[in-house]
């Protein structure tokens, strides 16, 4: 190779020289390197001019963006751009788009909803979203409820009873149970002998004498157990008694107890201390009926409806 073209692709020095052969390489920056880097710079600018950007004062630039949005009022706002305005906007526009649907659920009965293909698609997919918002605090993402705290969806025990009606009657006004506290009016033997009859009717392994005794008093007119839960203690819907039969437990930790005594005990707490923590608010006053008749076939889908 001639010596020509051997220095054509040498790296080339800028020309200064230190101590007689230090020299400095002149290795420019690749081009497109260059260049993305001067787009960031227009990019920050149009966005500085956009957009909320720099303090200023007590405030800052708000930009010349806009957004205009629907409040909780009713009323129309338009304001410089901002996360909170965006997602109201955003909001806005998923409304709009729902909108159809939601007059075909409020003009249907709960039945023809369930049945319906189209709503069934968008119940699934809106009930979601409206169970997650309002509901899944209390019974869980997936509906199946904190024994102790709050009923489980997913299964067939309906406390007020599991139709499609009876499901948006409880969404729309709520519930209240109660069961009156009865450490102060048994004995502890007493509350000890219903406590075997309760486990033995969902066929624990209970004592068997105690568990007679506790029979008796069940069905007797001191405790009166029998006027809400049923003489076969199969609960009542119209006053929200549990079925006692079945191995659903809600209030008593039965399931969490790993040996008879600690489920007898788990019996005995709520008979002692009673409840009165089985408040569901009314959400009438918080959702539109039409989210209200989604939510009644959405719960109903869960798998435990009837």
């Amino acid at each position: 190779m001639s010596k020509e073209k051997l220095q054509s692709h040498a790296v080339q020095t800028t020309g200064h020289a230190w101590d007689g052969d230090l020299q400095e390489y002149n290795n420019p920056l690749p081009r497109w390197w260059v260049w993305a880097f001067y787009l960031t710079i227009v990019f920050a600018l149009v966005y500085w001019v956009l957009y909320p950007a720099w303090p200023l004062g007590k405030g800052y630039t708000t930009g010349i963006a806009k957004v205009t949005y629907v409040n909780s009022k009713g009323e129309t706002v338009t304001t410089h751009w901002n996360t909170r305005a965006d997602l109201m906007a955003e909001m806005n526009a998923a409304a709009k788009a729902q909108k159809p649907y939601y007059d075909k659920i409020a003009a249907l009965p709960l039945e023809q909803i369930a049945k319906d293909p189209e709503l069934n698609s968008f119940v699934i997919s809106a009930g979601k979203q409206l169970f997650g918002d309002n509901c899944a605090a209390c019974h869980q993402a997936g509906g199946q409820g904190v024994v102790g705290l709050f009923p489980n969806l997913t299964d067939d025990d309906w406390l007020y009873g599991g139709t499609l009606e009876k499901i948006q009657e409880t969404i729309t006004y709520g519930r209240r149970g109660f069961m009156p506290a009865f450490g102060s009016v048994f004995t502890p033997e007493q509350i000890d002998q219903l406590a075997n009859y309760v486990l033995s009717l969902s066929g624990e392994k209970v004592d068997a004498v105690k568990a007679q005794a506790g029979n008796a008093l069940f069905h007797s007119m001191d405790a009166m157990c029998f006027y809400c839960h049923g003489d076969d203690a199969k609960g009542r819907q119209d006053v929200g008694a549990p079925n006692l039969t079945d191995k659903i437990w809600l209030w008593a930790k039965v399931p969490a107890a790993d040996t008879p005594e600690k489920k007898v005990e788990a019996v005995k707490t709520v008979i002692t201390q009673g409840l009165g923590k089985g408040v569901m608010p009314a959400w009438k006053d918080r959702l539109k009926p039409e989210q209200i008749k989604l939510l009644a076939v959405y719960v109903h889908e869960l798998g435990g409806g009837k």
